[in-house]
């Protein structure tokens, strides 16, 4: 499994949005279910590639949320035969299980039935499709971090928090 810290290979590429992101994710979300079939609580789109008008790294990311992620053997050999490979294991972060597809590129986050970290994304990313000024908040802040020299992605990825954070705040506040 490779470690968190892995090193990037180049600058962080983001992309204007594309159109096709939500079609990918429901091709990868179809093959996800003939994989697990009842084994899935919930799927999603989650991620900047999920709002409309927004820059992101050209990376669709799932959440993807079974019984118990713990129980690794219950899924992970099935996702391995749709090309997804088992990169972060994170037990006392939501029992949090990251994988990653190449073709095309995805990150599947995969948490436990009813997560809290899962409704949190669900609300940033509704904030976002419906709350332009914040969206362009949030783009400008990418631009800026994805700018500067980052050795790990992981660093990119904390310095966004506090901006993460503060948008995530007005929508809690208006009930999104």
């Amino acid at each position: 499994m490779v470690p968190v810290t892995e090193r990037l290979s180049g600058p962080i590429e983001l992309a204007a949005y594309d159109p096709g992101w939500p079609a990918t994710f429901r091709e990868q979300a179809v093959r996800i279910r003939d994989a697990l079939g009842t084994r899935i609580n919930r799927i999603e789109h989650v991620g900047s590639t999920a709002v409309p008008k927004l820059i992101a790294k050209p990376v669709i990311d799932i959440v993807l949320e079974i019984p118990d992620p713990a129980e690794e053997a219950a899924y992970v050999p099935e996702l391995a035969t749709l090309g997804y490979v088992l990169r972060l294991r994170e037990p006392e972060w939501f029992e949090h299980r990251l994988l990653r597809g190449h073709r095309p590129r995805v990150n599947l986050h995969v948490f436990g039935a009813n997560c809290a970290e899962t409704d949190r994304m669900l609300r940033f990313r509704d904030w976002l499709w419906a709350n332009a000024a914040d969206r362009d908040l949030y783009a400008t802040a990418k631009r800026d971090l994805a700018a500067r020299d980052w050795t790990y992605m992981q660093q990119y990825a904390d310095a966004k928090t506090e901006v993460i954070a503060a948008i995530t705040a007005r929508a809690d506040a208006h009930g999104r």
